[in-house]
């Protein structure tokens, strides 16, 4: 458990509430605080999220990359139970991500079931937030064609990256998956550049994501018990992403990268 959560300092101290708001993002509040934690870090993840639509606007991208990743709402999902459990908002969900591969900025994300209604929503808020035409790149998930045709048009440049996996079950270990034999980039509309058509980025973003909230770590039980908790922790996880952290790459954060702030944020100015 985060040491973080067990100091005593005064209530009023702010240090106290900004500590105790990283316990419960961890999921690490202790179980007496659960409540208050849990409340404060929806109040957090609203304020992030409202910050995040209000600067992710006219955006100068030029690559972008999407790609989804997995986690659990309260039950896993073979052992979900439809007679006991909600089968929308609980089980296996989906982080849908897009990042732009020079500025590493995360320009939009959406958490759902991984299905065609979720991606044309990313799709959507992507292309809202955009000043010019871009590369897109994905990978192979079938309902982004439709979902690119419906709302970014002919307006442009999109592939994809198939990954054509062995299937050999027998010579890979338990956990992981089978070896990538091939990675197959198919132009899909308009004129995408090949040495750009790749995942790699938003790849590393996910593992960047695994790495810094607990709730998505693999083979635990520390997965969110509820769907808002999951969201709210994911728009502090992103705001701070790309507002507070200098990407070790370029020597400053996201945002500063796309030109959206001229300096490094502190956590009090991204909850203020």
């Amino acid at each position: 458990m985060n040491r973080l959560c067990h100091r005593k300092l005064p209530h009023h101290d702010p240090k106290c509430s900004r500590r105790r708001l990283l316990c419960a993002l961890h999921g690490a509040s202790r179980k007496r605080r659960a409540q208050d934690g849990a409340s404060r870090l929806l109040r957090a993840g609203e304020r992030c999220q409202q910050l995040l639509d209000e600067k992710m606007r006219n955006l100068p991208l030029r690559y972008i990359q999407v790609d989804e990743m997995h986690g659990y709402v309260q039950v896993r999902q073979k052992n979900l139970d439809p007679t006991r459990h909600a089968e929308v908002t609980q089980g296996e969900q989906y982080v849908f991500i897009a990042i732009d591969s020079e500025t590493k900025l995360i320009p939009s994300f959406i958490v759902g079931k991984r299905n065609g209604a979720n991606a044309y929503w990313l799709m959507k808020d992507l292309e809202s937030r955009l000043a010019h035409r871009v590369q897109l790149t994905t990978d192979g998930f079938r309902p982004y064609a439709d979902a690119v045709d419906a709302t970014f048009g002919t307006n442009v440049d999109f592939a994809m990256l198939v990954k054509v996996y062995s299937g050999d079950e027998v010579g890979r270990e338990r956990y992981s998956p089978s070896e990538i034999v091939e990675a197959r980039p198919i132009p899909v509309m308009g004129s995408p550049k090949p040495q750009r058509i790749s995942t790699s980025h938003v790849e590393r973003q996910n593992l960047t994501v695994r790495m810094h909230l607990r709730r998505f770590t693999r083979l635990t039980n520390a997965f969110s018990k509820k769907l808002s908790n999951m969201k709210a922790a994911l728009a502090i996880h992103f705001a701070h992403y790309n507002f507070c952290r200098i990407h070790q790459t370029l020597r400053v954060t996201p945002a500063m990268a796309a030109g959206l702030t001229d300096s490094v944020w502190n956590l009090d100015a991204l909850l203020r």
